[in-house]
């Protein structure tokens, strides 16, 4: 079996008033923006570009921007998953993207059962983690100092 890297990113799907939340297919109360591991060699960038394709079909185009905001968090990873890390890893970086959309968009799901675009404020509080939470919060404040 080949061990998950500890490192991850977050994309934070939103448009100029709404953020898009998805939820989970294996725990119904838990909903979040795109998340995944970085694959093997595999930059950042492309690891977000990667997860947007394969969790919601969305990708680059017109209408639509991503954007690294330069920030991470480190958190435990939950006891429950760290048999998919090599023993011993009991911590994850997570990088902080933004994905812009002009307008809301239908995902075309593949690892959650249900989608909603929500108020940011709404969003902040339907958001199950809190690294999502604190994205929003991001997101709100560089929209308040726009």
């Amino acid at each position: 079996m080949a061990y998950k890297h500890p490192e991850s990113v977050l994309v934070l799907i939103h448009t100029d008033t709404q953020v898009l939340l998805l939820q989970r297919l294996d725990n119904p109360d838990f909903w979040q923006s795109v998340t995944g591991s970085l694959d093997v060699g595999e930059t950042r960038w492309q690891a977000a570009e990667r997860e947007l394709l394969e969790e919601t079909g969305l990708q680059l185009g017109a209408g639509a921007e991503l954007i690294e905001t330069g920030r991470r968090v480190r958190f435990e990873i939950y006891p429950r998953w760290r048999h998919r890390y090599r023993p011993g890893v009991t911590h994850n970086w997570e990088y902080e993207f933004y994905f812009r959309l002009s307008k809301t968009a239908e995902a075309a799901l593949t690892e959650h059962q249900a989608q909603c675009w929500l108020p940011f404020a709404e969003a902040r509080e339907q958001a199950s983690s809190w690294t999502n939470k604190l994205a929003i919060d991001r997101l709100i404040q560089a929209q308040n100092n726009s």
